[in-house]
């Protein structure tokens, strides 16, 4: 390294504009051109490019942040903070929702366990559709009584010292459960039947998935991951870990879709109180397979039955419609229908079971 200029006085001006040259300079790195400058006092000014208007940089990261976010070239990414506590609802209207996150030693919840289970109990404020008061945590290690897989111990870093002679707190996450008017999971179709199998209790709950009852392509998202979504925000954290992957998932929801404009929750509240379907095109011919496919239909490889999920009643009758037209072509035919509201949706479990005639 060049050796360092005579002292610096201790408030001095920076002409310089390339932020890659200011981040040098703050962080006491020599740039390629230049000497490494002598270290920075506690408060530095530095102006921006002369289209800019100056802003004070410090030491501190924030500042810095700042700075770039002003560069065209630079996008800024904060690590995201849990946020605890919200101001208090506008008026009398008030949900209080649970958002879950579980880790465990596998993806099959009829054989695997639940070795970390994470709770925000937050209420929301129906005008709005943002968290109001204060939010309560829980989160709670178990041993599964099985090796946690080198696969689960890379992901979550959990290994077997930490889980051992660990039990979820039972009387806690009852606690919190009391008066919850609706669980919130990314993914719910994972998380509910784990957490079902180990506290029924979460049977008698709705449940929403913020997953799959947003449709966040139509949103302008690239990707439904929880991660990717933070990044959307400029936020990044540690994932994985259920407490933290929580968190994350409340600050992605109080955030306005950027096209529907109302909030992630506000969203995730209102489809709760719809009815889903789950219709199967029940001895539907071979030679239609092609169109049902085209159509969004998935293949049920043990019913031997193609089938499709429909959001609402209206969209049923429609896909009843044209069944009876492109694929029964007038031929009489009884397709299932099973109605799956939010106490069963997502769960392992069945919903209500009904038949249709077609043509």
């Amino acid at each position: 390294m060049p050796s360092s200029p005579a002292k610096q006085p201790r408030t001095r001006k920076s002409p310089v504009a390339d932020p890659q040259q200011q981040l040098s300079l703050l962080f006491n790195e020599a740039p390629e051109t230049a000497p490494a400058p002598t270290p920075a006092p506690a408060a530095v000014p530095v102006e921006l490019a002369t289209a800019q208007p100056a802003i004070a940089i410090t030491s501190d990261g924030e500042a810095l942040a700042l700075q770039l976010e002003q560069h065209p070239d630079y996008r800024v990414l904060r690590r995201l903070v849990p946020q605890l506590h919200f101001a208090a609802a506008s008026g009398p209207g008030v949900k209080r929702l649970l958002v879950l996150d579980t880790e465990t030693t596998g993806l099959e919840h009829s054989r695997d366990k639940i070795i970390e289970l994470a709770l925000l109990r937050v209420d929301i404020d129906t005008a709005t559709g943002l968290p109001c008061g204060s939010v309560q945590v829980y989160d709670g290690l178990e041993d599964p009584g099985q090796p946690i897989p080198d696969i689960a111990r890379k992901i979550t870093g959990i290994d077997d010292s930490m889980v051992a002679g660990q039990a979820l707190d039972e009387a806690r996450i009852t606690e919190l459960l009391e008066g919850v008017d609706l669980v919130v999971a990314h993914n719910a179709g994972f998380d509910r039947p784990f957490v079902e199998a180990r506290l029924p209790a979460f049977a008698a709950k709705a449940w929403a998935c913020s997953f799959a009852d947003i449709d966040w392509k139509q949103e302008g998202r690239d990707s439904a991951k929880l991660t990717a979504l933070a990044l959307d925000l400029g936020r990044f954290y540690d994932a994985h870990r259920a407490e933290m992957d929580c968190h994350a998932l409340l600050a992605v929801l109080q955030a306005p879709m950027p096209i529907a404009g109302h909030t992630g929750l506000a969203h995730l509240l209102a489809a709760a109180e719809g009815t889903r379907y789950r219709l199967q095109a029940n001895g539907a011919p071979f030679d239609a397979k092609d169109a049902l496919k085209e159509r969004g239909y998935r293949w049920d490889a043990a019913n031997k039955v193609w089938h499709t999920r429909l959001m609402d009643e209206a969209a049923l009758q429609g896909e009843c419609d044209w069944l009876a037209a492109a694929v029964y072509r007038g031929r009489a035919a009884r397709v299932q229908v099973e109605a799956l509201d939010a106490r069963v949706r997502y769960a392992s479990r069945a919903g209500l079971l009904t038949w249709r005639n077609i043509g």
